[in-house]
């Protein structure tokens, strides 16, 4: 079969995967691994692969992404049986007296923190399952605090390294060190959380309003300060050891590099130390690891690997740099929204999983501002549809389970979208200024 022909296969047979993704005609997972499967078989018999042990090599070039995972989940699900994170919420709740306003900006920036640390899936289920209770027991509507977070927590997804899945695929393949992350997209992550703040707040501004009198300001606050904090940490040693551990384990991340240890390897150590010290059944703890994840990662990487190997994202690499006339401006624009609106219609992780391989396609212009547009586009252009990002799944599952409210395309859109079309825009901007100015960190 000819070259063409062959891309034109693979090529056809990913984009039907992405399709089965987004339009949930199969579990994401399921059609990941069906995917794989007709690729791989496909990739033998016509000689795409000398042999099929070469999935296995393709395989291994993302198993660093597959080990962050693994041990950031049960670093967490530990940390959270701890008590942790719900004191901590707790505690941020009562600083607000339960003023609505004052809530709503609190919640946001407790779930940008808990996402730059903890990454997207378990930040949104603690702060949404939070958001419930709160909401019910002071009677404030519950639409605006639920995608308040979930956009809130997109915009803390690209702060550092392991903060959000899309960005860690991308800041190992790119061999980002962690402390550029804080160099570069920390400020503009700050910039997007403002920006997010600001909209939501007008936007549900018919929603949030502050007590009507002192009666009301002192029932809310009376309700506020009822909430126990301890209620879920009765063991105060492993409350201790789970915060120390936490900690060790968030600094292992950002010297790393210094340590000349990988990102994995830091979460598997931190995994490993909770199960030491906290694990009461380390079974139980591991069968709540995220597995319908890594398989989904795992027959993503076969699919976008498989595809690589017939030159298909080279091709199009080449095409995309013709296009832009090597201009660095207008490759900064094309892949930050491109990345940006795929990432609102399919997913950002397979988005940023099949791009991933195009930028070191693109030759005669710098990569460092192509991995950054990557990062940010594909993590923005979440919070533009209900199926753009996980975060958005979870606020609108919760909306609907356990609030009744299903909330439609178009009243989405007319938050989600336009919040992501400001902050692409700005995106952009930011992006071509860094470079412009010099102040963007070359990698070797």
């Amino acid at each position: 079969m000819s070259p063409t022909l062959l891309q034109l296969l693979f090529g056809s047979l990913m984009l039907l995967t992405y399709g089965l993704i987004a339009f949930g005609l199969l579990h994401k997972t399921v059609a990941a691994l069906l995917g794989a499967l007709v690729l791989a078989a496909l990739a033998v018999a016509l000689g795409v692969i000398p042999e099929y042990d070469q999935i296995h090599e393709i395989l291994g070039h993302d198993l660093n992404v597959l080990g962050v995972i693994i041990g950031t989940s049960i670093l967490v699900d530990l940390a959270g049986q701890s008590g942790l994170f719900h004191f901590l919420a707790i505690k941020v709740v009562k600083k607000t007296g339960g003023n609505p306003i004052r809530l709503f900006l609190a919640l946001q920036l407790f779930t940008f923190a808990l996402t730059a640390v903890l990454t997207i899936v378990p930040a949104m289920l603690i702060v949404s399952g939070l958001v419930l209770v709160i909401c019910r027991n002071l009677n404030l509507p519950l639409t605006p605090f639920l995608l308040g977070i979930a956009f809130a927590s997109n915009a803390a997804a690209f702060c550092t390294f392991a903060s959000g899945l899309p960005t860690l695929m991308i800041g190992s393949a790119a061999k980002i060190p962690y402390v550029q992350f804080l160099q570069v997209s920390l400020p503009f992550a700050l910039v997007s959380l403002v920006v997010c703040y600001l909209f939501t707040r007008r936007f549900f501004r018919t929603d949030l309003q502050a007590p009507a009198n002192e009666n009301e300001a002192r029932r809310l606050r009376q309700t506020v300060e009822a909430f126990d904090e301890w209620a879920l940490a009765p063991d105060r040693g492993a409350f201790i050891r789970a915060a120390g551990i936490l900690f060790l384990t968030i600094l292992g991340f950002a010297f790393a590099g210094v340590l000349h240890l990988g990102l994995d390897y830091i979460a598997f150590g931190g995994g490993v130390l909770m199960l030491l010290f906290h694990g009461k059944s380390v079974e139980k703890t591991i069968a709540k690891v995220n597995w319908t994840v890594i398989l989904f990662f795992t027959g993503l990487f076969i699919i976008v690997g498989l595809v690589k190997e017939v030159h298909l994202l080279d091709r199009i690499a080449a095409s995309l740099t013709s296009l832009t006339g090597h201009s660095v401006p207008m490759a900064v624009s094309l892949f930050t929204w491109f990345s940006g609106i795929a990432s609102a219609i399919v997913d950002n992780i397979p988005v940023a999983a099949t791009m991933i391989p195009m930028v070191p396609g693109m030759e005669g212009i710098p990569h460092e501002p192509l991995w950054w547009s990557l990062v940010l586009g594909s993590n923005l252009g979440g919070s533009a549809t209900p199926i753009g990002s996980i975060s958005c799944v979870i606020a609108l599952h919760a909306l609907e389970h356990e609030g009744g409210i299903k909330l439609g395309w178009g009243r989405f859109l007319a938050v989600g979208g336009v919040l992501t079309i400001i902050q692409l825009a700005l995106a952009s901007f930011y992006l071509i200024g860094l470079f412009s100015l010099g102040l963007m960190p070359s990698l070797s």
